[in-house]
Parts: structure tokens; C-alpha cells; sequence
């Protein structure tokens, strides 16, 4: 069984969180995730214009929704 050592320590950070750094925090990470992705795909399709990047980008963010909301 696989042990997350720092998975307790993550917790108590959270539980001395407001809920409004919290959510500062979620939009920080989404903000940095969707960055990645980007440079992700200009980086694996440097020869793509950036209408067609931008257009790849949104179908990747599109099929990583969660569809049951």
C-alpha cells in the first residue's frame, strides 16, 4: 500500500487556511495548470499557428472537464 507522508501536513495547512485563501489558492493553481497545459502544446506543436494552438488548447481543457456537472 502506497503511504503519502506529506498528506497529513497538507491537511493541517488546509485546516489553518481561511476559506478565502483557499480559494485563492485553487484559482492560483488552476491559473498555473492551464499554463502548463499551454506551453505543454506549443512546445509538442511548435509548427501549429496560434489560432490552431488556442483551438487544441480548448478542446484539452474541454476533455479534461469533469462531465458530471
Amino acid at each position: 500500500m502506497k503511504t503519502y507522508p506529506n498528506k497529513e501536513r497538507y491537511h493541517e495547512i488546509l485546516n489553518q487556511m481561511s476559506p478565502q485563501q483557499i480559494l485563492e489558492k485553487v484559482f492560483e493553481l488552476t491559473e498555473l495548470s492551464r499554463t502548463a497545459l499551454k506551453a505543454g502544446l506549443k512546445d509538442q506543436y511548435p509548427y501549429l499557428s496560434e489560432s490552431e494552438l488556442n483551438e487544441l488548447y480548448l478542446q484539452r481543457l474541454y476533455s479534461c472537464h469533469n462531465q458530471n456537472y
